[in-house]
């Protein structure tokens, strides 16, 4: 039986940008954890979060993995090839990555009753078919990063089946930054994109239509529905629950992208009094939805969590601006 007061929480990814984040947030609000974190450094931003040190393990390798996740009540999955355009082109590595890397986590919770957080993405589901969007619409990725997350939420689906409990989030697009112990950490993400393309007073070059909608949510935001997770999965791990349980981790933010860009333009001329020009440009991208409504159901996550996004896209981009 886990105790919520000796707890070992393992984190996976403990190097990137929600990683780091989820570890920073797990020492402030529960010290009384012990945590371990892992990632191979692929895209690592820091070696290190407070006290806890990054141990250098591949997921992939699982016998190291193992052995490193050794005594872990929970785990937390961040470890992932994520970007579109980088697992389209390393599609065997997105492979061993994402479903062969997944299926090793998720085996080491079947053996030992661990709990689980995967995150699978909104790239899941393709072009929505109907708003707003939950956990339950149908599963359709345009592109491989999506595949692989698809492949990897049904292997935690199937393997947690009376084994372990797992919580899994559909997670929408990311934006903001962080410091971990004076290190910003940060993501290529779509506002962060516009955001720096104004700091050097660039051209803000929107995909056409530009109509296209996404949701936002603040990687602050989306580490506390980590921390609130791991929360609830050691009450369950005590109650001796499994099965899996899928959150829509998102806002009520579901800007087009041309918008974006334009409250990055208003908010550099009322920062810097700088107005980038903002231009629609092909979009070299034919595996993306270009739906114009992007609306997301989180009411799951609030009513069972007690998550709910508390940053906007306009103060973050104004603190981005400063």
């Amino acid at each position: 039986m886990t105790s919520t007061d000796t707890a070992t929480i393992a984190v996976t990814g403990g190097a990137g940008f929600i990683g780091s984040r989820v570890i920073d947030r797990l020492q402030a609000e529960h010290p009384e954890w012990d945590v371990v974190a892992l990632d191979n450094q692929y895209r690592g931003q820091v070696s290190s979060v407070g006290d806890v040190d990054i141990q250098h393990v591949d997921i992939r390798d699982r016998r190291a993995l193992e052995e490193t996740l050794e005594g872990a009540d929970v785990v937390l999955h961040l470890a992932a090839l994520s970007g579109v355009d980088d697992c389209d082109s390393n599609r065997d590595l997105a492979y061993e990555v994402n479903v062969q890397g997944t299926n090793n986590v998720a085996w080491f919770c079947r053996q030992t009753g661990a709990g689980l957080v995967f995150p699978f993405s909104m790239a899941s589901i393709g072009d929505p078919q109907s708003f707003p969007i939950t956990v339950d619409h149908p599963r359709d990725p345009m592109n491989w990063y999506g595949r692989t997350k698809v492949l990897g939420e049904r292997a935690v689906e199937t393997l947690a089946e009376g084994a372990f409990p797992a919580h899994m989030y559909m997670k929408s697009n990311l934006y903001g930054e962080h410091e971990v112990d004076g290190t910003t950490v940060s993501k290529p993400t779509v506002i962060n994109f516009f955001v720096n393309r104004a700091l050097s007073e660039e051209t803000l070059t929107v995909y056409e239509p530009g109509t296209q909608s996404r949701n936002f949510v603040h990687v602050k935001d989306v580490a506390r529905a980590y921390v609130r997770s791991t929360e609830r999965l050691l009450t369950q791990l005590e109650q001796g629950e499994t099965g899996v349980e899928k959150y829509e981790i998102a806002s009520d933010e579901d800007l087009s992208v041309m918008a974006t860009a334009e409250v990055v333009q208003q908010t550099a001329v009322e920062k810097h009094g700088f107005e980038p020009d903002v231009k629609l440009v092909e979009n070299p991208r034919g595996n993306e939805t270009l739906v114009e409504n992007f609306a997301v159901d989180f009411t799951t996550a609030t009513q069972r969590l007690g998550w709910e996004p508390t940053h906007s896209v306009a103060e973050s981009v104004s603190r981005l601006l400063e």
